[in-house]
């Protein structure tokens, strides 16, 4: 009876390696065969911003590059964290990306007591994307026309004089605290669930300035609608508009829009991908509208990109500690 029961065994360990090595060449071929069918891209805010702009501009290259469609699947709230988690625990199988600024995978794994995921577990790095330059706006109601004016009033009335971010594990929200450390002003914070509801108020001036991203304040800039007082890096779009270096402040504060994938992802699918971003990255006429919305592409490689977010969330994560920030 053992000696049967044995052979059984043995004859049952033998059928299912046989069924794995069958179904390698399949699994092989449909990772060869990716994108097969639509690919669902999460971008955890809401439309109008720059994840979603930049989202939309880079699915529709690669869906004309692959002849697949990808899709934008907004999915806003919890200052990022409930698209980024749904990624994160969707199947890795390539059908299913992550578009995210720097507050997701950045700032929000070291401000946050608890999250509903492990960024560098359970996300895979794809690539870098796009840097944002960021610019400080103000309200033209304020009579401001320099960062100099913006802090003298701040350290005169501090709590007359209001900003907007989507919350505070936004780098719109850490620029300003980076400000106030650096010069010793003071201003109210008003939280949003995204940039686009916040640019309504900045526009009808219930906020009196911003440290936002350029690419989708910058038709208000154009329109006259805001004023910019300075930038985080020089921009030939701004270029007599001075940085907040050459005011004499260390604000370093950027946002960025980054394409992940949930871990394990098959690691053909990630080269694929990575590849196929590369490709719309030289494209001249992708290039030409980057350009147009202010964004800098990045060309990395994953592996690379993994060791530049680690160093991010350092970044963040010190400034944090010293300024004692906790999520409202």
């Amino acid at each position: 009876m053992q000696t049967l029961f044995s052979l059984a065994r043995r004859h049952a360990a033998a059928a299912v390696l046989l069924a794995a090595a069958v179904g390698l060449p399949f699994a092989a071929q449909a990772q060869q065969d990716w994108p097969s069918r639509p690919v669902r891209v999460i971008v955890p805010s809401s439309p109008g911003g720059g994840t979603d702009a930049f989202a939309r501009l880079l699915t529709q290259a690669l869906s004309e590059q692959l002849k697949q469609s990808f899709v934008v699947d907004n999915k806003p709230g919890a200052s990022g964290n409930i698209g980024a988690d749904l990624a994160a625990k969707s199947t890795p199988d390539g059908y299913t990306l992550l578009i995210a600024s720097n507050s997701s995978l950045g700032i929000n794994p070291v401000i946050m007591k608890s999250m509903p995921f492990d960024a560098e577990r359970d996300l895979m790095p794809v690539s870098r994307g796009v840097m944002a330059p960021m610019v400080l706006v103000a309200s033209p109601s304020t009579g401001w026309k320099t960062v100099k004016d913006l802090i003298a009033a701040g350290k005169q009335e501090s709590a007359k004089y209001f900003y907007g971010s989507a919350g505070v594990g936004s780098p719109p929200y850490i620029g300003v605290r980076m400000l106030e450390e650096a010069s010793g002003a003071r201003f109210t914070h008003v939280p949003y669930k995204g940039v686009a509801p916040a640019y309504q108020d900045l526009l009808g001036g219930q906020l009196h300035f911003m440290y936002t991203d350029l690419a989708t304040i910058d038709q208000y800039i154009k329109a006259g609608k805001v004023v910019a007082l300075a930038v985080n890096e020089k921009t030939p779009l701004l270029p007599n508009v001075p940085t907040l270096q050459e005011a004499g402040l260390n604000v370093r504060a950027w946002t960025s829009f980054s394409i992940m994938a949930p871990a394990k992802t098959p690691a053909p699918i990630i080269k694929k991908l990575s590849a196929e971003i590369s490709k719309a990255f030289h494209n001249p006429a992708v290039r030409q509208r980057l350009e147009q919305q202010a964004l800098i592409p990045v060309l990395d490689t994953p592996e690379a990109f993994a060791v530049e977010l680690r160093k991010e969330r350092e970044h963040w994560g010190q400034f944090i500690k010293r300024n004692n920030i906790t999520p409202e």
